[in-house]
């Protein structure tokens, strides 16, 4: 499976973007995909998951302000990232696997663990 990621970029401070990421290759047994992401100097988290039956799940921190939503044949996995703060910027990673990417991730926001994982795309919210 391979994923890419779009839709990243800069944004003033209650501004909104929207992250897209599409997969391809064999995607027919891919059950959960979401968002990582990492700012410098800061550790991993997951922000995001939305599953292939369409439950969704969301880190405290963005509940109320990001909805994530995947297309109807499940290959594409949109991040729409409303009301944003500057503590939302951060390189924003997709991954995707075919029982769930909640996993332990490395120091580069990585796991070995996950079926896939895009090459990640840059957010900047400046106030």
């Amino acid at each position: 499976v391979h994923l890419v990621e779009s839709g990243g970029g800069s944004v003033q401070v209650g501004g909104s973007l929207r992250l897209s990421c599409t997969a391809s290759g064999d995607t027919s047994d891919i059950n959960d995909m979401g968002w990582y992401r990492q700012a410098p100097g800061n550790v991993c988290e997951l922000v995001s998951t939305i599953t292939s039956d369409g439950d969704a799940s969301y880190v405290d921190s963005v509940k109320g302000r990001f909805i994530i939503s995947q297309d109807n044949d499940n290959t594409t996995v949109n991040l729409q990232m409303n009301n944003l703060k500057p503590e939302d910027t951060a390189m924003y990673s997709c991954a995707a696997d075919r029982v769930s990417i909640v996993t332990v991730v490395t120091h580069l926001c990585r796991s070995d663990a996950l079926d896939a994982w895009g090459q990640g795309t840059l957010v900047t919210v400046s106030s």
